[in-house]
């Protein structure tokens, strides 16, 4: 008899007790009950923040070191909370992201656009690349789900081009081709 997905996910750490907004996912909801220091609204933010840095991550199906190492920093930084009790809420992200993604990104991406600010969100399509160019090179997959995220979190393709612009080195569509000149 298989284990029911809920069982194995509170024996790996979670509370399997709701946490928020009975809008939330259960994605959201998981981590969210990770975060339990913060204020609720603030842990579903988080939460939703952290699904879609994985979602990235895992948009190549696989999350290297330096990916989750990057993800687990980004999230301190924004969170204000220690890195051992962001990494709980990383890796619950990651593994959500593997089991369900396909189901819950998009959910997941329009929740944390209804809980952030345009700011909020710019930040977050920073932190999606530096997650992506974690390991030296984002992928096309990689480059094709921060272009979805963004969109889905209501940016203009021209918007995303600019955000894309610091991180052009990275690319793994760049790499390789020589350097245009001044005169190109």
């Amino acid at each position: 008899m298989p284990v029911p997905l809920a069982f194995l996910l509170r024996w790996l750490g979670g509370r399997g007790e709701p946490a928020g907004s009975s809008s939330d996912t259960e994605t959201v909801r998981r981590i969210a009950a990770r975060l339990e220091r913060l204020p609720p609204d603030r842990a579903r933010f988080l939460a939703a923040f952290a699904y879609v840095l994985a979602r990235v991550a895992h948009a190549d199906l696989r999350i290297s070191e330096t990916e989750s190492a990057t993800m687990e920093r980004v999230v301190a930084e924004v969170s204000g909370l220690p890195l051992e009790e962001t990494a709980l809420a990383v890796e619950i992200a990651k593994n959500q992201a593997r089991l369900l993604g396909g189901t819950e990104n998009y959910v997941v991406t329009r929740q944390f656009r209804e809980l952030s600010q345009r700011e909020e969100r710019v930040k977050l399509i920073e932190c999606l690349y530096a997650v992506a160019a974690a390991d030296g090179t984002i992928s096309m997959a990689e480059s094709a789900e921060i272009a979805r995220i963004a969109e889905e979190l209501g940016f203009l393709p021209a918007e995303a081009i600019a955000l894309r612009a610091p991180w052009r080195e990275h690319l793994a569509e760049v790499q390789g081709l020589p350097a245009r000149s001044a005169e190109d």
